[in-house]
């Protein structure tokens, strides 16, 4: 299942949201870092297209951990960033570079992300883009 994680990275990086997406289950449950646990492709599409509006990001020293049996993976990663437009309740943007370390936890059933939680250092982040 480790397979279907690196796809999904691999669109990730790529800005293939589809691709992302057809990596997903139908009701995938997605747990936003500091945010609300949104439920459904759709509006995994619709965090995917406020993400591209305010960031352009790739993700770098990715290394996946899966769990035996394949049903849970983990992975941590570098993320290396640019603030490209104001986010609500966030420092102005003004094409500030971050970079900062991430992980995210899956679940998998049937070949498909079912749920994906992503973590990372929001106050090291508005830091960054504060002093840039």
């Amino acid at each position: 299942m480790s397979e279907t994680v690196k796809r999904y990275f691999d669109a990730f990086n790529a800005g293939d949201v589809q691709g992302m997406l057809d990596c997903l289950s139908e009701d995938v449950a997605h747990h936003v870092n500091e945010g609300q646990i949104r439920v459904g492709k759709e509006k995994f599409a619709e965090f995917c297209a406020h993400m591209n509006r305010c960031y352009k990001e790739l993700l770098t020293d990715i290394v996946v951990f899966e769990a035996e049996g394949g049903t849970r993976a983990a992975a941590e990663f570098i993320v290396n960033g640019t603030y490209l437009q104001t986010d609500s309740g966030l420092p102005e943007a003004h094409g500030q570079t971050y970079r900062l370390p991430a992980g995210s936890f899956f679940t998998l059933e049937g070949g498909k992300i079912s749920r994906v939680t992503t973590f990372y250092n929001l106050a090291d982040w508005v830091k960054q883009v504060s002093n840039g």
